[in-house]
């Protein structure tokens, strides 16, 4: 197969959990080409994303691994024959390539769970909303990238408001229900954008409030992806650096159980409704 110049966050996926598989059957690039009959270069391209791999090969090398994971096998499969190019395909070239990568983790994702402590989820943002966050940043961002910026983040919500939704969970601190991002209408439309979206039967939404005792879970934002089996979550964090994808399932378990305290500690999903509705009656 020819070599990709910048492979997507999922192809990239796919080579690190071959490589994941291929080291812990303790084997070596050298072994697993030779089964292939390639190079070992040609292996590290396909470990590395830059080169695919086919059905066959892909099964070929799992038996070789003695992964009898079916179910996983299988879903890996799918994401070595998948050749979707989704509506984000739009925004090559002209935005960066993590936003790109989002959205194709969202296209792909079979459930997921935001848990947020300054900013409304992403997915429930009006326009005007996105637009004050997304023009906060410094250098402050040419006019046309923004409207970019608001546009992408916009259609990203297919995912809860198109023809086939995933179920949703988002866990929001009253803080971030609290920060006007713009004036107290804007924030007041906005809250009631939130009440709307809670009301639909595969959206959850959870309130943490600020008066909830020995409270220490401030550190816990994150994006949840479901994939197709749970070795395939992926969570998502900013970093210092820019966005980072996380898959290692000893921290994809260190964050499911996060999620799950975070569940714990907000209120159930009609009194959240109630916080939320006298909060925007308070504007």
């Amino acid at each position: 197969m020819p070599t990709r110049r910048e492979p997507t966050a999922r192809q990239m996926r796919l080579g690190i959990e071959l490589r994941r598989l291929r080291d812990a059957a303790g084997l070596k690039a050298t072994e697993a080409a030779a089964l292939l009959g390639v190079s070992s270069v040609q292996i590290s391209q396909i470990e590395s994303g830059i080169s695919g791999v086919s059905e066959k090969r892909l099964r070929l090398l799992a038996a070789h691994y003695a992964c009898t994971d079916d179910a996983f096998i299988d879903a890996l499969v799918t994401m070595a024959s998948d050749r979707t190019r989704g509506w984000w395909e739009e925004y090559r070239g002209l935005l960066p390539t993590s936003f790109l990568d989002l959205s194709e983790l969202d296209h792909f994702a079979t459930h997921r769970w935001d848990v947020s402590f300054l900013h409304i989820p992403g997915l429930f943002q009006t326009e005007q909303y996105a637009r004050g966050i997304l023009g906060h940043r410094v250098p402050e961002l040419p006019d046309d990238e923004l409207e970019l910026r608001v546009r992408h983040r916009m259609q990203r919500k297919v995912i809860i408001e198109g023809p086939a939704p995933i179920p949703y969970v988002a866990v929001i601190h009253e803080a971030a229900l609290r920060i006007r991002v713009g004036t107290r209408a804007a924030t007041r439309t906005q809250l009631a954008r939130v009440l709307e979206f809670s009301e639909a039967d595969h959206i959850t939404v959870r309130v943490i409030p600020f008066d909830l005792d020995e409270f220490t879970g401030a550190d816990s934002t994150m994006v949840y992806a479901g994939g197709a089996v749970p070795k395939l979550d992926t969570v998502v964090r900013d970093a210092p650096h820019g966005t980072a994808f996380i898959d290692s399932e000893a921290q994809l378990g260190r964050f499911r159980t996060l999620f799950r305290r975070m569940e714990d500690a907000s209120l159930d999903p009609e009194q959240s409704r109630d916080f939320i509705d006298r909060l925007a009656k308070e504007l």
